[in-house]
C-alpha cells in the first residue's frame, strides 16, 4: 500500500500536480475478506468491487467500524443488479447505456439513496468490452446529466491492453472537461502513472496492492 502511495505521489509530482488530488481505489474483487481488513488496518477506506454479489458479503459489515469507508462498483453492471448496486455502493462507475441509466433510476427511487455516478466510455470502441461507444458518449453524458444531475460526477475508462493508453486519457479528460465532470477515473495498476499525467482523479490499483487475483 505504500509503494503505491509512494507511486501516486512522485507521478503527481512529475505532472505538477498535488497528490491529495488522486483518490486510490483499491482494487479488492476476487480477494478475501482478510485482505481487505488488512487494507483498512492500513488506513486505505475506497475500495472497488466488480460484482454486486461479491460486494454485499463483504462490506456491510465493515462499515459500523469503518464509516468513513467507501465502495465503488466498477465492474460491468446488469441492469437486474442495478437496486443491489444502489443499495450498497457510494459510486457506481460504469453507467454505460440507456437501460441501466433507466434501471438506476428506478432503483434510486425506491432506495431512497442516490449514490455517485460515472459514465463509463468505450475509448477503444471495442466490441468486446463495455462502456458507451465514443461516437454516442456526448449524447449519452447530456441525457444523464438532465436525469441524474450532480450525482453524475464524471468518466471512467479502461483503455485497450494493447498499444499506448494515454491518446484515450487525453480524449477521456477532454470529453469530461466538455461536460463540466471533475471525476476522471483513469488508470490501473500497469498504467496509473500515465493516467496521472493526463488528469486522473482516481486510480484503481488492485494487483499492486493485493498481488494476483485469487
Amino acid at each position: 500500500m505504500s509503494a503505491v502511495r509512494a507511486r501516486i505521489a512522485a507521478a503527481a509530482q512529475a505532472a505538477g500536480r498535488d497528490a491529495a488530488g488522486i483518490n486510490l481505489v483499491a482494487v479488492s474483487k476476487t480477494h478475501p475478506f482478510e485482505a481487505v481488513t488488512a487494507a483498512l488496518a492500513a488506513g486505505q477506506l475506497v475500495f472497488g468491487e466488480n460484482r454486486v454479489q461479491e460486494a454485499a458479503q463483504k462490506f456491510p459489515g465493515l462499515r459500523t467500524a469503518h464509516p468513513a469507508m467507501r465502495l465503488h462498483i466498477i465492474g460491468g453492471l446488469q441492469t437486474n443488479k442495478a437496486r443491489d448496486a444502489v443499495r450498497i455502493a457510494d459510486v457506481i462507475e460504469t453507467l454505460d447505456r440507456p437501460k441501466l441509466a433507466d434501471a438506476i433510476a428506478d432503483a434510486i427511487q425506491r432506495e431512497g439513496r442516490a449514490p455517485q455516478l460515472l459514465v463509463q466510455v468505450n475509448v477503444g470502441d471495442e466490441p468486446q468490452k463495455a462502456g458507451i461507444p465514443t461516437a454516442e458518449a456526448d449524447a449519452f453524458i447530456t441525457a444523464c446529466q438532465a436525469r441524474f444531475g450532480a450525482e453524475l460526477a464524471g468518466l471512467m475508462c479502461i483503455p485497450p491492453a494493447e498499444g499506448d493508453p494515454a491518446p484515450h486519457f487525453t480524449w477521456l479528460a477532454a470529453c469530461a472537461a466538455r461536460h463540466g465532470l471533475g471525476i476522471l477515473s483513469m488508470g490501473m495498476s500497469g498504467d496509473f502513472e500515465t493516467a496521472i499525467t493526463h488528469g486522473a482523479t482516481h486510480v484503481r490499483v488492485g494487483t499492486a496492492i493485493f498481488g494476483a487475483r485469487g
